[in-house]
């Protein structure tokens, strides 16, 4: 049986990654694992939101559990308020629920979600690697060149499963970003982090994906030289792939 400190008198047993209170209640134990620094020019609503909803897409917080703001405030050292704005947004994003007097659980993953995630971002990512390699100032171009290069020297070494992820993910976002298009970028984000929990949920059974990261590397190349059609059709394959890749193991 787990007890916690004479202020925590209430939790009396710990079950997995859940703590059991006398009340009954459960409530999800995240530890202190690597938290990231919060940025200077971070509000704490939005640090808040950017560890939590890192958390929910890889499922450091698995799905069904639920999330307590006074738990969270204590482990990220922010108030309760800012914790409740992140939980709004996350909930708008589809990554929480909550529900009226039971409280804010993270989202289950539906894997029948995957056909209906991958025709949205088959319309839309291509569609922003166009753009991107239209609007990308030259700053941005000189910059998604350097990503190129680095994405080359991290596929060198060996790379675990969900490093390729994390690396998969900032490569969207990037790109994303280079659209300058804050809405595009908005709606982007959410389907991607969707697309990613399914990532998440099968990663242990995927082969290495390696090869699909690879694609990155010319597709950044494409953007940065301007090439919008060409940037396109391979964000089309790459999304493509990216379902095949899932269903095979589904």
């Amino acid at each position: 049986m787990y007890k916690g400190p004479a202020s925590q008198g209430s939790i009396t047993k710990r079950e997995g990654s859940l703590i059991v209170e006398s009340s009954g209640k459960l409530t999800v134990d995240l530890g202190q694992h690597d938290l990231p620094p919060r940025q200077d020019d971070e509000s704490y609503a939005d640090y808040a939101y950017r560890v939590l909803c890192d958390e929910l897409i890889v499922l450091d917080i698995k799905p069904g559990e639920p999330l307590n703001d006074d738990l969270i405030s204590r482990r990220l050292g922010v108030g309760r308020t800012p914790i409740r704005e992140a939980m709004k947004r996350l909930e708008s994003d589809h990554l929480v629920v909550a529900y009226p007097r039971r409280g804010t659980f993270a989202a289950g993953v539906d894997i029948t979600d995957l056909a209906e995630i991958s025709e949205i971002r088959q319309l839309l990512e291509p569609a922003a690697s166009a753009r991107a390699a239209r609007m990308a100032s030259p700053r941005t171009r000189q910059e998604l060149r350097e990503f190129a290069r680095e994405v080359e020297q991290l596929l060198e070494g060996r790379q675990a499963q969900r490093d390729l992820m994390r690396l998969d993910m900032r490569v969207h976002r990037s790109i994303y970003r280079a659209t300058g298009s804050r809405h595009l970028e908005d709606v982007l984000i959410r389907y991607d982090n969707l697309a990613t929990r399914i990532w998440s949920l099968v990663l242990e059974k995927l082969p290495p994906v390696s090869e699909h990261i690879a694609q990155h590397i010319d597709l950044l190349e494409l953007i940065a030289e301007g090439d919008a059609d060409s940037a396109a059709h391979l964000t089309t394959k790459h999304v493509t792939d990216f379902e095949n890749l899932i269903r095979a193991v589904l």
